[in-house]
């Protein structure tokens, strides 16, 4: 892959590329300098990088059953054999040293997500135990921390500043081989819709295998631009397009989970949809881009910024809106309490208009019903029998049609006993005003003999 040539040496090209044809038995090497001047050459950079890039072990116990020992005419002949057993699974990858003097390391949630045991070992064979500070699935983005003993730390670059075309580099622990570094460049930025949770990836030509997970994707400066995550391929191996989170993403993450151990995120109170073509053409659009807004939740920053029901967003804060994730994905990533204007289409006209991203919660109670997520459904307490059987919780009934509890799958006579991770035991018990984590609003429903959950 070409490197950038630095202005002072004009001859410098024409005497690589020989020095490359004339690669025979007797030309085994490039020369280390032509015409007086040193070839350009990663190795200054990388000899101050590789440092701070850590290779990440972690052991998790896993319990383990026979389904044969299920079968209770099987556990009367051999007893206690079939109990479950503890199997210990093992994974590998990588991390970033990002604070020398309090031992924070940044690496992916899905290298150390539900380990038992994580190790870091450091380039100069240190193994060291990590403290999992904390782990924000939803961006796979995880801070540890070590013992802060003659560490090196990268410095952290502006992320927003990347261009497509910039030369980086990926150093990691591919396959568990020991640290390698590969080149490339920035392929594309602002990648989204690989899967679930928020995403606004980097993606890089720079190959990145297994194992290379969490490690760094730095600048020709040495400054980390990126957490390396994940790879598209069609056969396992590197076909060329990784994907790495953007600083600015990851630090972002690291702040909250420092101060809160998670990620607190909050919305706008609105929900949006793509534009099909026929969409498009019912509001007089001439193309698809952007996301058209189908509910504004009483009382929310939605509502106060004075978005309405056929609003088409184009832009958060002047990024292009292309589809209904990018509005998802916004206020994902955006803290709480962020400022955001919000670019609008009504009726041919643009406008922007401003709204702050606050927290989750529910809406006041008013005559038994609630409003926003729960917006046509009425919330009721149980009958004194069944207070008597032994139930508790909110029933639920007056479900309107095309409301969002009717679309999650619930029906009157449904009783409600847990709304989050709080149990619910009446009306006046309900976690009004309650931040909720996530956008989703999870109920834990009883219906007959059947409990499951439902998303709003």
């Amino acid at each position: 892959m070409p490197l950038p040539i630095p202005r002072r040496m004009p001859n410098l090209v024409l005497g690589a590329a020989l020095a490359m044809a004339l690669a025979t038995p007797a030309f085994a090497s490039l020369p280390p300098a032509v015409n007086g001047e040193p070839l350009p050459s990663l190795a200054p950079m990388l000899s101050k990088v590789t440092p701070a890039v850590v290779n990440i072990s972690t052991k998790t116990r896993v319990r383990a059953r026979d389904p044969y020992f299920d079968d209770p005419l099987f556990r009367q002949l051999f007893g206690n054999q079939g109990a479950p057993r503890e199997r210990v699974e093992q994974s590998l990858g990588s991390g970033v040293v990002v604070d020398a003097a309090k031992g924070y390391v940044l690496t992916n949630h899905h290298v150390v997500g539900g380990a038992d045991d994580i190790t870091v070992t450091l380039q100069d064979g240190r193994d060291l135990k990590a403290k999992l500070v904390g782990s924000d699935p939803d961006t796979d983005v995880a801070l540890l921390q070590i013992p802060a003993d003659k560490l090196q730390a990268l410095p952290i670059a502006d992320s927003s500043q990347l261009r497509v075309g910039d030369f980086v580099v990926a150093v990691g622990d591919p396959f568990g081989l020991g640290q390698t570094a590969t080149s490339g460049m920035v392929s594309a930025l602002g990648r989204s819709g690989l899967g679930k949770g928020f995403q606004n990836f980097i993606q890089t030509d720079a190959s990145i295998n297994p194992g290379n997970s969490g490690g760094a994707l730095v600048n020709l400066r040495g400054e980390l631009v990126g957490i390396n995550s994940m790879i598209f391929t069609p056969s396992g191996g590197n076909v060329g397009i990784g994907f790495a989170i953007p600083t600015d993403l990851a630090t972002g993450v690291m702040k909250q989970l420092l101060a809160y151990g998670k990620v607190r995120r909050g919305n706008l109170g609105v929900e949006v949809q793509d534009i099909t073509p026929r969409i498009a053409q019912a509001l007089g659009l001439k193309d698809t881009s952007g996301a058209v807004v189908t509910r504004v939740d009483t009382g929310s920053p939605a509502e106060g910024a004075g978005l309405q029901t056929g609003d088409v967003l184009t832009a958060v804060d002047g990024k292009p809106v292309r589809s209904s994730q990018d509005v998802r994905n916004a206020e994902g990533l955006l803290p709480l309490g962020a400022k955001v204007t919000l670019s609008v289409k009504r009726e041919g006209a643009a406008r922007d208009v401003q709204a702050t991203i606050e927290a989750p919660r529910l809406a006041t109670l008013d005559g038994g019903k609630v409003d926003g997520r729960l917006a046509g459904v009425v919330l009721s307490d149980l009958t004194p029998e069944q207070r008597a059987a032994g139930l508790f919780g909110v029933a639920l009934s007056g479900i309107k049609r095309g409301s969002a509890a009717e679309r999650a799958g619930l029906r009157d006579g449904d009783i409600v006993i847990g709304i989050g991770q709080r149990k619910v035991a009446s009306v006046k018990g309900l976690p009004v005003g309650t931040a909720l984590a996530g956008r989703q609003l999870l109920l834990t429903v009883v219906r007959g003999e059947a409990v499951y959950y439902a998303m709003l």
